[in-house]
């Protein structure tokens, strides 16, 4: 009898410690997550805070020109649905950011702004690749395309460019992609743009890695880190340099402002004699 009680004691207390690591690495685990949730929350309440502000100021003028640029704010205020982990909130902040643009684009068509229609272009185009809707977003970045073609913009025909290869990959037109992809590297390579460069890398990394050949995506990966890594050591280098210079002119000034104070001692003494 004493041993049964023994068994059924030690299986109680085995049951207890292993409830009790499991409350202890669940508090753990949400002790863990409760800042990044915070965070979270804290950014959705900002930008809602500053989309009130917008909606506000766009309450208070009459002037289309005005709330052309107040919608389009409004949209890039919507744009930030990705730091949204509710599934509903996100979805309300997607289909008010096409809304807005909307309202933006409907308003920069009527004063022919270019900047204005091709950033409302690259905003639905966003929205509706996330929502996974190819058809319009597609559509869209190949409206942002045309227009910067028409005034030569480079560096928005080859971000378009790249998000046009994205779609499509989504698609599995790859070869489309790629081809996309080859006159963004050319146009990247010609405007002495490497950041842009590394991003286009990045990009045949994914579309290689995609189509399963491996070997040319590590290819590509290699070029886009070696690409980072080149320009961050050169924007450190530039740092330490300014750092040296603004360092030796703060000296300068300090010495040349003692010097004065000296002579300037020296001639009240002289003054007094």
């Amino acid at each position: 009898m004493n041993t049964i009680c023994c068994r059924y004691v030690k299986i109680i207390m085995k049951k207890l410690y292993i409830l009790l690591f499991t409350i202890i690495t669940a508090s753990t685990a949400f002790a863990a997550n409760a800042p990044l949730d915070s965070n979270r929350v804290q950014s959705v309440s900002l930008t809602d805070n500053r989309i009130a502000e917008l909606k506000s100021q766009v309450d208070s003028t009459r002037n289309d020109s005005v709330k052309a640029f107040l919608y389009a704010e409004i949209a890039t205020q919507y744009l930030k649905y990705d730091t949204i982990a509710n599934k509903n909130t996100k979805l309300k902040y997607q289909n008010n950011a096409l809304d807005y643009s909307y309202k933006a684009l409907h308003l920069f068509s009527r004063y022919n702004d270019t900047v204005g229609l091709r950033n409302c272009f690259d905003n639905l185009a966003m929205v509706y690749h996330s929502k996974k809707i190819y058809p319009q977003a597609k559509w869209f970045i190949l409206q942002s395309n045309s227009l910067s073609r028409a005034i030569n913009d480079v560096p928005n025909i080859t971000k378009s460019l790249i998000k046009l290869a994205a779609i499509k990959m989504d698609l599995k037109d790859y070869s489309l992609a790629m081809g996309d992809l080859n006159e963004a590297l050319k146009l990247s390579v010609a405007d002495h743009d490497p950041r842009t460069e590394s991003t286009v890398q990045l990009n045949y990394a994914l579309l290689y890695n995609r189509m399963k050949n491996f070997k040319k995506g590590e290819l590509a990966m290699d070029r886009h880190n070696f690409i980072d890594d080149s320009l961050n050591k050169a924007e450190l280098a530039f740092t330490a340099k300014q750092a040296t210079t603004d360092s030796a002119t703060v000296k300068k000034k300090v010495s040349t402002k003692m010097v004065r104070t000296d002579r300037a001692t020296s001639s009240k003494r002289i003054a007094s004699l």
